[in-house]
This record gives structure tokens, sequence and C-alpha cells, in this order.
């Protein structure tokens, strides 16, 4: 049980694409309340196993919506929300050729070496297989070509490269090791500015899926936690995420 001393800080397990944005919306939290926020980053789906296992933060912040409803099934959570959305975008070397208008046939070229994040432990990896599986609606046969070939670059571990989160990524950009990274548009952007010779392609509609971020507050959290979530979910906590390219859900009118 959670005594008073315990309200003047707060410990949150969140997602590594979070880790841009949160500062802000910790800084902004805790000027205004005191209160102290301690994250640690990483794919959800080992930040879920890790809470399963006994580890008891305050707070769960998800890229995806499926994590935090586990925990709920299981009755160690209370009922998540969805507080923001991402974009799935396809980063690519420009001599690779891919476009919005030849994605589909690219991806599907044997010779070209496609990216991803690792599914089932990093909700990323879990997109891009659910656009695999959009494929096969235009193509059959094409989610095991996709399936096969894709190569797990980040999401395995909750080890980080000194270069930064995405940093295998770059280094499989640069060399050729990899033609395209299917990955959220908010680390993207950052990512192809500091690659050179990548761009950000527009996956198409018809293949494309939407990111749903889910937060929940584990059981017996403290109290400030919950100040946290609403803060989140204010029309200023969901301005600072439309900041970084997500998507807010909530916002008052004419923001």
């Amino acid at each position: 049980m959670q005594t008073s001393s315990d309200q003047s800080s707060i410990r949150v397990y969140a997602a590594g694409s979070l880790r841009y944005v949160l500062p802000l919306l910790v800084s902004a939290f805790s000027e205004m309340t005191g209160i102290a926020v301690e994250v640690r980053h990483g794919p959800a789906g080992l930040l879920r196993q890790r809470i399963e296992d006994g580890d008891r933060p305050d707070l769960f912040l998800s890229a995806d919506f499926g994590h935090p409803s586990h925990l709920a099934q299981l009755g160690l959570s209370g009922p998540p929300v969805v507080f923001a959305r991402n974009t799935m975008s396809a980063l690519v070397r420009r001599d690779a050729g891919v476009t919005t208008e030849n994605f589909v046939e690219r991806l599907l070229d044997p010779a070209l070496k496609i990216g991803t994040s690792t599914p089932l432990k990093d909700p990323s990896g879990d997109y891009a297989w659910a656009i695999f599986r959009r494929f096969e609606e235009h193509a059959t046969g094409s989610f095991r070509i996709l399936d096969a070939k894709a190569l797990k670059l980040v999401g395995g571990s909750e080890t980080v490269a000194t270069s930064g989160p995405y940093g295998p990524v770059a280094d499989a950009l640069a060399a050729g090791t990899a033609d395209v990274f299917l990955g959220y548009l908010t680390g993207m952007q950052r990512l192809a500015a500091e690659v050179p010779e990548v761009e950000i392609v527009q996956i198409p509609a018809a293949v494309n899926v939407v990111p749903e971020y889910g937060l929940t507050a584990i059981n017996d959290c403290r109290p400030a936690a919950l100040s946290f979530a609403l803060f989140i979910m204010s029309g200023p906590g969901q301005k600072l995420l439309q900041e970084f390219g997500f998507k807010p859900v909530a916002l008052p009118a004419g923001a």
C-alpha cells in the first residue's frame, strides 16, 4: 500500500517510440505539480512481460492497445485507454526506387531487403506484419514472401545501441543490408534527417494500418500516476504529442 510520501514521484514504463516526446510531457507535468516521473523505455512487449513477472510501475504506456489490454485481462491493471495514434511509414534508400505508387510491387521483389522491428516483442513489428497480411489481399502468397525475408533489426531486447534506438536501422540502411525499413513516422522523421541518401515514403492506404497507443494504470498505483495519465489526455498533453507527429485522440475544438 502506498503512503503519502510516495506521491512525490511515480514510475512509468513506456514504449521506445515515446522517448523523444515523453520528456516534454514529464517536464510540463512536473513543473505544474512538483511530482517527479521516472521513466523506463523499451519494446512494449518486453515491458509488459516485466510487469507480468512482478515489476510494478505505476503506469504502462504502450505503442499498441493489445499489451495494456492483456494486463487488464490478467487483473494486473485497470482498463486501458487510447491516448495517441501514429503513422506507419517506410524509410528507404533512394537508390532502391521505392515509391508509394510501386510500393507493393517493389517490396515483393526478391532482391529488395526489408527491415522491421521484432513482432510480439515490439508493436512496430506487429504493425509491419499486419501490413504484410494486407498485401495478401492484393497478391496471393505475398505474406509468405514478406514473412520469410523481413530482417528483424530492432525491438528484440531492451538493449539500446549507443547511437540511439534506431542505430541498427541507420547502420543497415547506410550499409545496404536493408533497402527499406518499416516503422513509425515519428521516428523515421528524425532518422531521415540523420542518415544520408534515405527518404520517407508514404505507405499506400490500401495496405497500411494505424498504430494505436494505449495506457493503463497498474493496480495499486500511486494516485499521482492517475493525474499524469489525465495530463497526457488533456489539451496541453495532446498538443505536445501532436507537435511530435503523433495523432491526438482528444483536443479542444479549434486547437
